[in-house]
């Protein structure tokens, strides 16, 4: 019998959500090395190496959780996943346009309006939902959401314009901002997966995986973002010549390329952290579960803006635009309150 905790529940998914803004960072520290190798190999340990170490580890009799369950429910989870997987190469060619604190802004803003309201689509019960005691919070909440998405792209375009010449071919706010609602969008679903998944996880509980039953659904899900991003990167690599970056007879000296791996391997690991810790948050919040979306979205706002402040990304905008990014962010910090609010009336 698990006891809710939504303290321990919140803390959870703040750890999960430091994972989640700092995952693509080990990019920064490999060396000759094209995105799309990065990006298969992130790819392998962030979606099926590690939750599949950690469900075996976590999970009794895993492989049997898996063949109990409802193939119908595994598949829509996997297919599902792999939809996900889009939004996440989304996601990745996003930081390249807009940096890490802009991206992570829309896209988690979208994320957390849609994540909230599909679901409860799912379910058919979204009019009754909006009707009970907070529904009109969390609808406010959304709109506050969408407005700080709208501020966001704003300081985006104040940005673009700021920018030095040298540096204003890596920033284009337009493909940015665009690559960015997709993977919020494709975010959301991936949050669906998570819930058609919940027999899974039901049936690991059954079999003693107490806090941890989350991880059984976790591999399948990720394991079809896996499989969309590998056919999508190794094709990528073909057509540019660039898969022999990853083997030793590319130009690239043994111990960098050794070191391009780890560093790889790392981002992986902490991208699989985000959702391992955010299973075990969404089981601790007990009867707030389903706020359990919008807690983690709101906290990854907050880490990646400090990673963007890090990165040094915004140093050379105008105070009013900086001054417009810390608005759009409160903005959209006060609507993830405002949702959290409204879901634990």
């Amino acid at each position: 019998m698990i006891t809710p905790n939504p303290i321990e529940g919140i803390g959870f998914h703040a750890a999960g959500a430091a994972s989640a803004s700092t995952c693509y960072l080990p990019f920064h520290k490999t060396k000759k090395w094209s995105w799309v190798a990065y990006w298969l190999i992130q790819s392998l340990f962030a979606w099926i190496l590690a939750p599949l170490v950690i469900a075996l580890i976590t999970v009794p009799d895993f492989f049997d959780v898996i063949k109990q369950s409802p193939s119908n429910i595994v598949w829509l989870t996997f297919l599902l996943g792999g939809m996900y997987g889009f939004g996440g190469m989304s996601f990745g060619f996003a930081t390249r346009y807009i940096g890490y604190s802009l991206t992570y802004a829309i896209s988690i803003g979208l994320s957390a309006v849609l994540g909230t309201v599909l679901p409860l689509l799912i379910k058919g019960n979204l009019i009754g939902y909006f009707q009970q005691s907070g529904g009109n919070i969390i609808l406010i909440g959304m709109i506050v959401a969408l407005l700080g998405v709208a501020l966001c792209g704003l300081a985006g375009f104040k940005k673009e314009r700021e920018v030095k010449a040298e540096n204003k071919g890596k920033f284009n706010m337009k493909k940015g901002f665009m690559l960015a609602a997709v993977a919020g969008v494709l975010s959301g679903v991936f949050n669906i997966a998570l819930e058609i998944g919940q027999p899974i996880a039901d049936l690991a509980s059954k079999k003693g995986a107490g806090i941890y039953e989350d991880n059984a659904k976790l591999i399948i899900a990720t394991a079809g973002c896996f499989v969309i991003n590998v056919i999508w990167f190794t094709c990528l690599g073909i057509k540019q010549k660039n898969l022999v970056e990853l083997t030793v007879k590319s130009n690239i000296p043994k111990p960098t390329l050794f070191r391009n791996f780890l560093w790889a391997a790392f981002g992986g690991v902490l991208w699989c952290m985000q959702f391992f810790f955010y299973g075990l948050g969404h089981v601790k919040m007990g009867r707030f579960q389903f706020a359990s979306w919008v807690i983690h979205m709101s906290m990854l706002i907050f880490f990646s803006f400090l990673v963007g402040i890090a990165m040094k990304e915004w140093r050379n905008v105008s105070k009013k635009t900086y001054a417009t990014l810390i608005i759009a962010l409160i903005v959209l910090g006060a609507s993830f309150f405002i949702l959290s609010f409204g879901s634990m009336q």
